[in-house]
């Protein structure tokens, strides 16, 4: 098999553990309330993996109060620059959390990061395998991780509103195709998606026949965005993810109400630029009042 160039190269070392001495020095960047829960482990895939638990401001006291959550992939980048794959470029979720909930800006909510497993990120992210890049196509195991394992741990541990109209599922690029992909599937659980960045051009564009072929629309509000310098190709990829929107307003989304198209001029396909965004995500997909 000859392998193909990917726009985007894959996450390739195994995941630092969250509060583990670096030798090389790299500073821990958290800010607020966390939880960590260590290696969870899941009976649909073979590798364990660290979960982060980012808590609002409040939780502590106000103790009859339940929460919307949001549930983000590759846990690592997210609020930590000491575990992030490049190393002090991370996005800031929780600064930028804490800043838009002790404005009243956004709701108060629990925010989930779901550590990557290096090597095995390929394969969990994607809902199909692509024979040009030769492998995927575990993204089905992973929703039923989350929907059967990761969420009722959540729900158990953490006061959370726990319906689908106040859970949601994010992520970027791999991760970003796989939040739509398991949006789509469980729209009864998942109710809002973080889409940034996604990886459509995945298996020739698998995900557009997904969407293409619901037979309606679901009720799900979708955060979807792109950078215009994003990856090696990066017109072909803009254009790739404009086609997603066409085709999902097609499909009954309506831009402005349940779904918000952003496309970030000059933006590329990094932690940076991801972490430049979340706070308009978080401002749609979780609007205070």
């Amino acid at each position: 098999m000859v392998p193909i160039q990917t726009p985007f190269p894959p996450y390739q070392q195994p995941p630092p553990e969250p509060h583990s001495d670096h030798q090389d020095g790299r500073q821990h960047t958290l800010t607020g309330a966390f939880r960590i829960h260590r290696r969870f482990h899941s009976g649909f895939l073979a590798d364990d993996r660290d979960v982060l638990v980012y808590l609002p401001p409040g939780y502590d006291q106000e103790r009859q109060r339940h929460y919307p959550v949001l549930y983000l992939n590759d846990g690592q980048n997210l609020f930590d620059g000491a575990t992030s794959f490049v190393p002090g470029q991370e996005w800031h979720v929780d600064e930028t959390a804490e800043d838009m909930i002790s404005r009243g800006v956004i709701q108060p909510i629990i925010i989930v990061g779901i550590y990557n497993t290096g090597m095995a990120r390929m394969d969990e992210y994607t809902p199909t395998a692509d024979r040009r890049v030769g492998r995927g196509g575990k993204a089905d195991l992973y929703a039923r991780m989350l929907v059967e394992e990761l969420k009722p741990f959540i729900d158990s541990h953490y006061r959370t509103r726990n319906d689908a109209a106040h859970t949601a599922l994010g992520g970027s690029s791999l991760g970003g195709l796989l939040a739509l992909f398991v949006g789509l599937m469980r729209p009864d659980v998942f109710g809002k998606l973080a889409v940034m960045s996604p990886s459509v051009w995945w298996d020739r564009r698998i995900i557009l026949k997904d969407v293409r072929r619901l037979r309606q629309k679901p009720a799900v509000r979708v955060w979807l965005d792109i950078g215009t310098a994003e990856g090696n190709r990066p017109a072909r990829i803009l254009a790739d993810v404009r086609t997603l929107r066409d085709v999902m307003l097609r499909k009954g989304w309506r831009q402005g109400e349940d779904l918000c198209y952003v496309e970030d001029d000059g933006a590329g396909h990094n932690e940076g630029a991801w972490g430049a965004r979340v706070g308009g995500m978080l401002m749609f997909l979780f609007p205070n009042g």
